[in-house]
């Protein structure tokens, strides 16, 4: 892995961590506008919610109570009679998880129903809980002596996620039962720890990040200081149980140095992206530019050398994570879903912290690709990795053994309000183009804003802000790098020539003047009821080049439009992919298409197939013309091969028999 990285913190990021005179806490740069803050109106987001709200939580619902013991393993911890525990140790968080994505659903769409199902589970949670506030089916119904005594059993990841529920479910239907379960929780787990300096390294990084909601919440500064402290805890030699006795290596749970000098991503993906997450989290309080340094180094990693096209993070199935700098193979890409939903998490906070919109393109990129990837255009199967070619061997599942996934997918579309919008001081920031309402406070005044779009598949965006007065702010619109020549940060992925069209930005019609910084389009002026905002972003077809140390993709291209990365699959083009060649100078052209139900813009590019001459001896490349899709629609139609880099070389190509 690449080591010799040298860290600095910029101006800016100092400015983010200067103490602010007589405050106990510092506010982020950019507080992210919650999710039960902003009603989701947009035509590509709105029916996936809907999906979620219906097919996918029906799914995790039926999975959760009826074909796994995940519901029944509360209730038997509740009626005390010595049963048997079903199923994994670490289950329990997947039942957390659902009642999160249950609460970020009731905001987008209401249903009794629905809450009635999260409330009876809750009552059955709560009824699970011991009277030192400790909750975990698996060590009461095994041998409660033996809680706390092996890192690796996921009691702290468990209770992170009975912690995100607990908020969640909180702001969107303000009742308290789950949360107060989740303090006793958070309170015991202080006392055992931090409080009797007892040492503990998370063997799955989660309760950081989720005591950070709590804290934020309830304002208890224990939950600030726990999250610190488990932070702490690595790197110093404390690490002990089932995976560091097997792998031998603390690397594996980023334990091998303390988390404030790591400087490259190491082990599990899911595991690193939840401890960054926390880290950053607590850096926006804490303003210790010592995280911060860290994040940035190993940023840089994994953006830079460890990240594949689709957003998608850990090459190997082996470690479920990261191998060698620039080991990015196609067809053994593990890619797993939930690890492109912790680069969402993970890169949301670096962008609250920093004001850099960098952060929010990599966010865009594993939102639109690589996470929703994991979900099937019917809401109701899944891919826990996402490969970027396929010989027609990879179908999506109804369900798995380690579940972690289906509630991961389902809790992201439903909270995709939560990425969105920022505000801070004077200042309104626009990161994602999602057709949506929401409200901003500036000063005493309340700025109606409105957002109308067809984005990914259209580039024109309208922002429309509706004061009851005239009030003075900045509006901060990202403009994605893909727009302004950047394919990805860092050009491990670049685009093989220029654009042929620029960004606009309209106000009320005509250009308006601004600035910009750290990629946003920045317009300070007095705003007005009425006044409307219209991004313009070219929406061409993008061939990308993979830098030559990415063996995978030599001598290959790929295919993107606006955030969309492209494949071509078998259901499309007779079956063939693997016997393609992009020539030089080919031609695109875009058209509406239906997959299933899902309305797309599919690309219709001129290439050639090769094929062999009658005598066997000879191949002879022929004009096609070849459909690509949507990266995240494949494997909707059943089985088939599938390609996202195409090659521009003949010895790449393996003919069709």
């Amino acid at each position: 892995m690449h080591s010799a990285i040298k860290l600095y913190v910029s101006a800016a990021l100092v400015w983010c961590f200067q103490a602010v005179p007589g405050t106990a806490q510092a506010q982020q740069r950019i507080q992210p506008v919650k999710f039960s803050e902003v009603s989701i109106t947009d035509q590509f987001w709105k029916p996936k919610q809907e999906k979620v709200a219906t097919a996918t939580l029906n799914a995790c619902i039926i999975q959760t109570e009826e074909k796994s013991g995940r519901i029944r393993n509360f209730e038997k911890v509740a009626r005390k009679q010595s049963e048997k525990h079903e199923g994994i140790y670490y289950d329990d968080s997947d039942v957390y998880k659902a009642i999160e994505a249950i609460a970020y659903s009731l905001k987008n769409r209401p249903d009794a129903a629905l809450e009635r199902k999260a409330d009876e589970w809750i009552d059955k949670i709560a009824a699970a809980q011991l009277p030192d506030g400790y909750l975990n089916t698996y060590y009461t119904l095994t041998d409660l002596k033996q809680r706390w005594t092996d890192m690796e059993r996921h009691e702290d990841y468990c209770a992170g996620h009975l912690m995100e529920a607990a908020v969640a479910y909180y702001n969107t239907t303000g009742k308290r039962k789950l949360l107060d379960v989740a303090i006793r929780f958070a309170d015991h787990i202080d006392s055992t720890f931090r409080v009797a300096n007892r040492p503990w390294v998370s063997g799955h990084q989660e309760i950081e990040l989720a005591l950070m909601k709590l804290y934020h919440l309830t304002k208890e500064d224990r939950y600030l200081k726990l999250a610190d402290w488990f932070l702490d805890q690595r790197g110093h030699g404390y690490g002990k149980g089932k995976i560091w006795d097997e792998w031998k290596d603390p690397k594996y749970c980023q334990d091998d140095v303390p988390v404030k000098q790591q400087k490259e991503i190491t082990g599990h993906a899911v595991r690193a992206m939840y401890q960054y997450t926390g880290a950053a989290d607590v850096a926006s309080v804490t303003q210790d530019p010592g995280y911060m340094n860290a994040m940035t180094a190993v940023w840089e990693d994994v953006v830079y050398r460890n990240m594949y096209l689709t957003g998608g993070i850990g090459s190997s199935g082996h470690n479920e994570g990261f191998t060698d700098d620039y080991d990015l193979p196609n067809g053994a890409a593990y890619s797993e879903t939930c690890a492109s939903v912790g680069m969402v998490f993970w890169n949301q906070r670096m962008n609250a912290l920093t004001g850099d919109a960098k952060y929010i393109d990599v966010l865009e990129r594993s939102l639109y690709n690589g996470a929703l990837d994991g979900l099937s255009l019917n809401g109701d199967t899944f891919f826990y990795g996402n490969p970027l070619s396929s010989t027609g061997n990879n179908a999506r599942s109804a369900w798995f053994g380690t579940a972690c996934c289906p509630s991961n997918i389902a809790r992201l579309v439903a909270s995709v309000g939560d990425y969105i919008y920022g505000k801070s001081d004077g200042k309104i920031w626009v990161n994602l183009f999602v057709g949506s309402n929401t409200s901003f406070q500036i000063g005493k005044i309340a700025v109606p804003l409105k957002m109308d779009t067809n984005y990914p598949w259209d580039g024109n965006v309208k922002i429309k802000v509706s004061p009851a007065q005239k009030v003075k702010y900045a509006l901060n619109i990202r403009i994605p790098g893909w727009a302004a020549e950047t394919a990805v940060p860092g050009g491990l992925y670049n685009f093989a020539g220029a654009g042929k069209t620029k960004v606009e930005i309209l106000l009320n019609g005509k250009p308006v003047p601004y600035q910009t910084d750290k990629g946003y389009a920045v317009i300070d002026r007095t705003w007005q009821n009425g006044d409307e905002i219209e991004v313009k972003l070219p929406m061409e077809v993008r061939q990308i080049k993979a830098r030559k140390e990415v063996k995978a993709d030599a001598d290959r291209i790929a295919l993107q439009r606006g955030p969309i990365v492209y494949c071509v699959e078998g259901a499309d083009n007779a079956g063939e992919v693997w016997n393609l060649l992009v020539p030089e100078n080919p031609s695109f052209n875009t058209q509406k298409s239906q997959i299933l139900n899902e309305s797309v813009v599919s690309i219709q590019a001129s290439l050639q197939m090769i094929k062999p001459t009658p005598d066997g001896l000879n191949v002879k490349p022929e004009p096609q013309t070849v459909t690509a899709i949507p990266y995240y629609t494949w494997a909707n139609r059943g089985r088939g091969p599938m390609q996202v880099w195409l090659p521009v070389k003949m010895k790449h190509i393996r003919i069709a028999e």
